[in-house]
């Protein structure tokens, strides 16, 4: 039998999301894709959830994070409210370009705040450096990112390209800068 891999399992969960277009993968298919038994997958994560967070941040970290950098110009203020504007546009450019594969990726996380935590990790890493905070203390990033919940949760996707887009970030952002 072949050694699976983590990532191998990962990339061939979301195959299988985008093959059978619902975010309802069973590991029985996984498995059986993979050649391995059931329990096998057992040793790379330790339950379904662990495995559909991974895969859920897999994708984030690549369509989204993964498109990123850090800002190096200008106050840190101005360097946060640059990178919060790239992270929206991110997320709106990964529904842009494929909504279906947005949804299904985004499913899971939707109505699991634990996950979404752990998917959101990167970001709340890459905001913590801009702020010169401990990267591990995610409170505050946590808290400013809420603050922009509309443009980022999924339930919110529809408005994404409305022509005022740019003005409420902009309301937003004046709203939170004097308490950063």
């Amino acid at each position: 039998m072949v050694k699976t891999s983590r990532e191998q399992i990962i990339t061939t969960a979301e195959a299988l999301i985008q093959e059978n277009d619902t975010a309802e993968v069973s590991l029985t298919q996984l498995s059986q894709r993979l050649g391995i038994t059931h329990g096998a997958l057992y040793k790379h994560f330790q339950n379904k959830q662990d495995l559909w967070t991974a895969v859920s941040s897999a994708w984030f970290n690549r369509e989204i994070i993964g498109k990123l950098q850090l800002p190096t110009h200008g106050s840190r203020d101005q360097r946060l409210h640059d990178w919060l504007w790239a992270f929206v546009n991110a997320k709106k450019a990964a529904f842009n370009s494929d909504a279906k594969m947005f949804s299904l990726n985004t499913a899971y996380v939707d109505n699991n705040p634990a996950a979404l935590h752990q998917v959101l990790t990167g970001a709340y890493h890459q905001m913590n450096r801009i702020l010169g905070l401990p990267v591990e203390e995610t409170d505050h990033a946590e808290m400013i990112l809420a603050t922009f919940a509309i443009f980022t949760l999924p339930n919110f996707k529809e408005t994404w390209n409305d022509a005022a887009y740019q003005q409420r970030f902009e309301a937003i952002w004046q709203l939170i800068k004097a308490g950063i």
